[in-house]
């Protein structure tokens, strides 16, 4: 996508404990109907959509969440539909984004203004300064902390993959807090992400009894 081309408003996809990066591509199950409203809406125009993090929901914000101001849009780019009115959809990353101002609306679900200034590297093809090697160490880390806490990761697929993939691939699976996950997706590079979730992993400490500083 060419800078030109960004949309100044998106629809968006409050979805907690899930990030999108740019570059990588994910499976949504989309169920709810207003959410199944938003991708019958893209499909007829651009096929974009803006996922983000609501922060931590209460009783009194449960439809209309306060939002992190900092979130991912991404392509449609494979789309099945279930014979119960499911949409099953590949989302591709593209460009991340921050939010300006909700746009009132009638549509049930929400749309907001967003500004990319600070993000246009995304849309380029960067070549980091960095060697598989060098997260060989994270790796080791981030096993252990996946293994105590059952997840399971295919890790030689991981490592045919490029460097950004892999990186924002453990990112996205990795079972760190929502906070963390925040962190790590508004990292400007992929150098400045390795050493993120490198400083993330050190917070984690076991014990003996396989349990960790933050639950």
């Amino acid at each position: 996508m060419k800078k030109k081309d960004l949309p100044k408003k998106i629809a968006v996809f409050p979805l907690s404990n899930f990030i999108v990066f740019p570059k990588t591509t994910v499976p949504l199950n989309i169920f709810e109907p207003r959410y199944v409203d938003m991708i019958n809406d893209s499909m007829k125009s651009d096929k974009l959509i803006g996922m983000i993090q609501p922060k931590l929901i209460n009783k009194e914000n449960q439809d209309l969440p306060e939002l992190y101001s900092v979130g991912c849009m991404g392509k449609i780019v494979n789309l099945q539909k279930t014979d119960d009115e499911r949409y099953l959809i590949e989302l591709k990353g593209l460009i991340r984004f921050n939010l300006i101002s909700e746009v009132v609306t009638k549509k049930k679900y929400r749309e907001f203004e967003i500004n990319f200034d600070k993000f246009y590297d995304d849309l380029e093809d960067q070549k980091e300064d960095l060697k598989f090697s060098d997260l060989e160490l994270i790796f080791k880390d981030l096993k252990n902390l996946f293994q105590k806490r059952g997840f399971i990761i295919n890790w030689k697929a991981l490592e045919n993959q490029s460097l950004d993939e892999t990186i924002n691939a453990l990112a996205m699976a990795s079972p760190f807090t929502l906070e963390e996950k925040q962190v790590l997706l508004e990292t400007k590079n992929l150098n400045s992400r390795k050493t993120k979730i490198a400083d993330i992993l050190t917070t984690y400490t076991f014990d003996q009894y396989n349990n960790t500083t933050i639950q």
